[in-house]
């Protein structure tokens, strides 16, 4: 509706990226405008509620559709499967103040600028909007909305040294302050009564204070003053809990908002300021000594050291070095290619030290500001979470609908039934609404969410930590996991194992640590000395824990304190290392760390200028074996350089590669390129590093394993290296066979290659080709008939097939997101550093760290252990059947009750006050907060419990229920009629007792009027006493209990119900006085219940009913409903199939011979899977959910 004829009326907003939208322009209409005001005042406000709860609606009725270029009005819509909307206001900023004349307009040089672009001429005007506190202009020329708040990515590398290299002019950081506005994170507290509001106003509160005006008109005070009591308590602890988290947001952010910076003015030299006067292309001089950041911003020139643990959650410094001068036209980030954050300072982290270049000065161009940076980036996510695609959510809307259809029924029924018999209009009224509030049970979200509060405090109880509650339930569908390696799975350092040093293009012996004495002075121990980019930081030597440990191996130490001579460069700032106390003799007294080129994962390496005192410079590499041996002279890399490095990495060793060469002595370090430097170098040897398993990491696995959850290992690590250390966790069983799938682009061309061959690791030094082998060939189809293999792949790999082979991988997006596509409900686990996005787009991300960077993951675990993986997801199992087991419950506490009070409307009748009560408070509401108590099953099944409460196990349960419950109550209503003592007027005839009937057989009021008082005693009745009240009620309290108990499940996902004392004992003690109420004979106490007495045959008799009826419901649900075999044996009489993505895929590879292809090259315009039916156009190998894959 409204959404189509203007011209330009829509438009998309951050196209491609992770909060994309849809936009739509809107004119607002007086004459419309007046009709919804009036509309306001006759509903009383209904219609200004329902337009806050439908946000599209109050658009569509106020406004007319036009384009976006005349909107006062946008309507923004999300292109998830939610499709949420939201209306914007559009806003006008002025900054016709700061241009007086025609000089003051932005130089040319900005006309290509989205500042210069935006200005609307004369008015001198910008039109802006703000979502989810980021500013959008609109872009004249473009005719779009475009963010403001950072550069633009078009500046090449050099444009960006011209045009931001000297700082902008007073006029242009001024106009671009007012566009932009203040570079501050700014999040305020929300006020009190704000939260307060907004919880009010919640569709459920909104129902809850309808039902109780009702209660209040029908005098059912006391359980409406419960309802009040127990939502009043929810509705504070929300907002106690909204506040806290506000509060606490809050003070992470406010310190960084306002520190004094110096930036430099273009003609006017240093200046300083208050950082929220920054705007994207400021120049930012850093000084000396310790800064926290308030922007992110490009170094233009000079190095820095960086402590990203807010951003990352790793504390180790990051060396961060300045953008070079290229001379082409590429943009700066593609020219960078993945290593532009080398050059980037982000918001928030400190900088630790600032090294000059020759020029002695640290400048930083500002590249954004405010929400726009990384810090604001993360904020974000944390104040604006990706909303739960939780079928359970889905489905408990669709129950509640059909409760609410239902409850029509009912109405129409009772609206019959009272108005044939000629009641008043406004008492049929009320029985009519009164249907809907017993129909639909008001306690039912509060039920649910108590079940999420226990398991919320026993994940805490266990040290696992939850921000986000209603994921909970989702760990009970996880059925595969992601794990990082390093940190994760293994032990968070490395230990140094080897040195296999090379020597005139033959490896030397192996020089094992730490039982050899100490190393000989030479090339290999100068390079471990060097090749490095640690500092001294509080005292401590710190940096990347590998570096740690091999520079601690040589015993020398760093003398960080003074700026030292270089020949020919004048003073500068470098790292000198000297021979510590515990050394070996060396014939130098120490060497100077010239330049660095920082490790960087793109190129898998890191190089450094290096220069003995007094000695000659030199430069040394390290990094990934193969990568470092490419770049040494193919005369100095020994022939057995393969079989060695497949012999360590077999082995789960980490495997460095060292090379070096000597410098002409008339170069500059600093004008040489990377690509120089790293070229024709001499091949020094293998460092062999040891990553160890935790020693919780099998036990584990091989649980969720058997579990038939899959395991997926995400690394950066050598592939055979990590293929080893999976084989070792149990992640790949000994007869299974690994693919290596490798793709690479076909250089000089647009097309691709994709390569599918076995990993074979071999124990013996020499290596066969693998292709040549049929033997070998024939084993590995066998194994792969069966289907017992993994797929290995790199990222570079990962990469192309998702630019090339696009049928392999949908779009480019992350690992996670492939496989969420795929219909997996994926945990990601990690220790918060470089994997802060996968934890958030996980269904359940949960992070070993306790850093700041762990803030956006759902769950956070105390102890930096996997173990608390298979604790989440038993938790999780728990609490969904916990959910369903509730929500079966107040379906049929509600349907017993609605059955129960439409057969006594059949004559006029319903429960009294107190009947009422009783029901909802002392048997419901109690059986509620206590059902939940049941603890997780120590075990992990290998299946997931239901995860749709629309299926047919609990449809089925439920109905049977309803049947029984229904055939109960109209049997004891039908059958009581029959007995010789009833009588429909005398409700005393059946106890013959003469002192009863004396003191009770005054006027009996007529049943259909309420109210009348028997005047003579004091005693009041009410009109709700007859045989068929006291049978029906007293048969359908007893049977809420009775379905209490048969739907609190036990194995094998929750512990069994016995070991839930407080359950136990509340069902004995509640089902004592239910007992109590139906055999005692008080006259008070019967009076107040508006019971009647009856023959004790008649009691007995009812006793018998319910015992058949509880016989009936627990053979049903322990036969029928929770016979997994039973249903299993359905599935496959009917054939029926998943329809999940990955088991279609599944079924289709098992029907292909061909799959998986082996020693295959494809290429990128030639390979193409079908798969048969709608599958959104792309395949994906992938398997089973008891296969782990790598």
């Amino acid at each position: 509706m409204g959404e189509s004829p203007a011209k330009n009326h829509y438009a998309q907003l951050n196209q491609g990226e992770e909060n994309e939208m849809e936009i739509f322009g809107y004119k607002t209409q007086g004459w419309r405008r007046a009709l919804c005001i009036a509309g306001y005042i006759l509903s009383c406000g209904a219609l200004l509620l329902l337009f806050y709860w439908k946000p599209e609606w109050d658009v569509w009725a106020n406004c007319i559709p036009c384009s976006l270029e005349e909107a006062d009005i946008v309507l923004l819509r999300t292109t998830d499967e939610f499709q949420i909307y939201s209306r914007k206001t559009v806003m006008w900023i002025s900054v016709s103040a700061l241009i007086k004349s025609r000089s003051d307009y932005p130089a040319s040089a900005e006309e290509d600028s989205i500042f210069s672009k935006a200005i609307m001429k004369p008015s001198l005007q910008v039109k802006s909007i703000q979502v989810q506190k980021i500013r959008y202009v609109w872009n004249i020329y473009a005719k779009q909305f475009q963010k403001v708040g950072a550069l633009e990515d078009h500046h090449s590398c050099s444009a960006l040294h011209a045009r931001y290299g000297s700082g902008l002019t007073c006029n242009e950081q001024n106009i671009r302050r007012v566009i932009c506005g203040p570079n501050t994170i700014d999040v305020p507290v929300i006020p009190i009564w704000k939260l307060l509001i907004k919880e009010v106003l919640n569709p459920f509160y909104v129902f809850q204070l309808f039902s109780v005006c009702l209660w209040f008109a029908e005098d059912y005070m006391e359980y409406a003053i419960a309802i009040i009591i127990m939502s009043l308590l929810s509705i504070f602890l929300t907002v106690y809990d909204l506040r806290q988290q506000s509060v606490k947001l809050h003070r992470l952010v406010e310190s960084h908002n306002n520190i004094m910076v110096t930036v430099c003015r273009n003609k006017e030299g240093l200046q300083e300021l208050e950082s929220h006067h920054l705007v994207p292309g400021d120049m930012l001089v850093l000084k000396e000594g310790k800064t926290l950041l308030p922007c992110d911003a490009i170094l233009i020139s000079g190095q820095c050291i960086v402590n990203e643990s807010m951003l990352t959650g790793e504390s180790i410094p990051v060396t961060k070095t300045h953008l070079p001068q290229a001379d082409n036209f590429k943009p700066w980030r593609m020219h960078c290619a993945e290593d532009y954050k080398k050059h980037v300072l982000f918001c928030g982290t400190e900088v630790i030290q600032a090294k000059g270049d020759d020029r002695g000065v640290v400048k930083a161009v500002v590249l954004r500001t405010g929400f726009n940076t990384a810090k604001g980036d993360l904020v974000r996510s944390i104040l604006y979470p990706k909303p739960m695609n939780f079928k359970l959510y889905r489905d408990a809307l669709r129950f509640l609908m059909c409760l609410i259809a239902f409850a029509a029924i009912g109405m129409i029924y009772a609206v019959c039934v009272f108005a044939l018999n000629g009641e008043e209009a406004g008492e049929v009224v009320k029985k009519a609404l009164d249907i809907i509030t017993i129909a639909v049970p008001p306690a039912l979200p509060a039920a649910l969410t108590t079940g999420i509060i226990y398991t919320q405090r026993r994940l805490k109880k266990k040290g696992i930590f939850c921000i986000s509650p209603q994921r909970i339930n989702m760990c009970g569908q996880l059925n595969l996991i992601c794990f990082d390696k390093t940190g994760t799975l293994t032990e968070d350092g490395l230990d140094l194992w080897g040195l296999l040093p090379s020597e005139r293009n033959c490896f030397q012996d192996i020089h094992s640590f730490p039982e050899d004495c100490s190393l000989p002075w030479g090339p290999v121990f100068r390079a471990m000395v060097v090749c490095h980019s640690l500092i001294v930081w509080e005292g401590k030597i710190q940096g990347d824990p590998l570096d740690v440990k091999m520079f601690e191996a040589t015993n020398w130490v760093i003398d960080d304190s003074i700026g030292h001579q270089i020949e020919g460069q004048g003073s500068t700032q470098a790292t000198v290392v000297r021979p510590g106390p515990k050394a070996s003799s060396a014939p130098v007294e120490g060497v100077t760390i010239l330049h660095q080129f920082p490790f960087s994962s793109a190129l898998q390496r890191m190089s450094v200028i290096a220069q003995e005192i007094g000695g000659e410079r030199q430069v040394f590499t390290k990094g990934a074996p193969e990568v470092v041996a490419m770049l040494c002279r193919a005369e100095t890399v020994p022939s057995n350089f393969e079989s060695k490095l497949l012999f360590y990495t077999a082995q789960g060793f980490r495997v460095i590669g060292l090379a070096c060469k000597s410098l002409q002595a008339g170069q500059q370090s600093t004008d040489l390129t990377r690509e120089e430097v790293e070229s024709d170098l001499t091949f020094l040897g293998l460092l062999i590093m040891e990553n160890r398993l935790k020693k919780e990491t099998k036990p584990v696995l091989e649980e969720l394993s058997a579990a038939r959850i899959r395991s997926v290992m995400v690394t950066g690590d050598n592939i055979q290296t990590a293929v080893t250390i999976a084989k070792n966790a149990g992640m790949i069983s000994p007869t299974n066979r690994v693919i290596l799938v490798e793709a690479n682009k076909i250089p000089g061309s647009f097309s691709a290659f994709i390569t599918w061959k076995p990993l074979e690791e071999n124990k013996t030094e020499d290596y066969r080709s693998l292709e040549d082998d049929g033997q070998t060939e024939q084993k590995i189809r066998l194994a792969l008939g069966s289907g017992q293999y993994h797929f290995a792949m790199s990222g570079k790999s990962y990469q192309t097939i998702a630019q090339h082979f696009r049928h392999l991988l949908p779009k480019k997006s992350s690992l996670v997101e492939e496989f969420q596509k795929l219909d997996y409900i994926v945990g990601m686990c990690g220790d918060g550093a470089n994997d802060c996005g996968a934890l958030k787009v996980a269904h359940a991300g949960i992070s070993l760290s306790e850093q700041e960077a762990s803030v956006a993951s759902p769950f956070t675990s105390r102890t930096p252990s996997i173990a608390c993986v298979p604790e989440l997801i038993r938790e999780g199992r728990a609490a969904l059947v916990t959910s369903f087991c509730m929500f079966k419950y107040m379906a049929l506490y509600s349907t017993i009750q609605y059955l129960g009070v439409l057969l006594l409307y059949w004559q006029l009748n319903s429960f009294g006050n107190y009947q009422f009560l009783f029901q909802d408070l002392a048997i419901t509401t109690v059986i509620g907060v206590t059902m939940s108590f049941t603890g997780a099953y120590p075990k992990l099944v290998p299946y997931r419990p239901p995860s749709q409460l629309i299926s047919p196990p609990l449809l089925l349960s439920v109905g049977f229920n309803i049947l029984f419950s229904l055939s109960m109550q109209i049997f004891g209503f039908v059958v009581v009629q029959e007995q010789p003592w009833y009588a429909k007027t005398d409700i005393h005839s059946a106890c013959l007792s003469t002192k009863n009937h004396m003191e009770n057989s005054s006027s009996i009021s007529s049943l259909g009027l309420h109210g009348m008082s028997d005047g003579g005693h004091g005693q009041t009745d009410n009109g709700y006493k007859s045989y068929e009240n006291t049978t029906v009620w007293l048969l359908s309290t007893i049977n809420c209990l009775i379905v209490a108990l048969v739907f609190s499940k036990g194995k094998p996902f929750r512990q069994p119900i016995y070991t839930n004392y407080v359950f136990i004992l509340v069902l004995i003690g509640q089902l004592g006085i239910c007992l109590f109420l139906v055999f005692a004979d008080i006259d008070d106490l019967y009076s107040k219940m508006d019971l009647v007495c009856t023959p004790t045959t008649w009691r007995i008799s009812m006793v018998i009913m319910l015992a058949v009826t509880f016989a009936v419901s627990f053979v049903v649900e322990e036969a029928i409903i929770e016979n997994r075999p039973l249903w299993l044996l359905l599935k496959k009489t009917f054939r029926y199939h998943s329809k999940r993505h990955y088991k279609r895929l599944q079924r289709v590879l098992e029907q292909d011979s061909a799959w998986p292809p082996l020693n295959k090259t494809f290429f990128s315009d030639s390979v193409a899977i079908s798969v048969e039916g709608s599958m959104g156009g792309h395949s994906n190998p992938t398997f089973d959910s008891n296969e782990d894959a790598l």
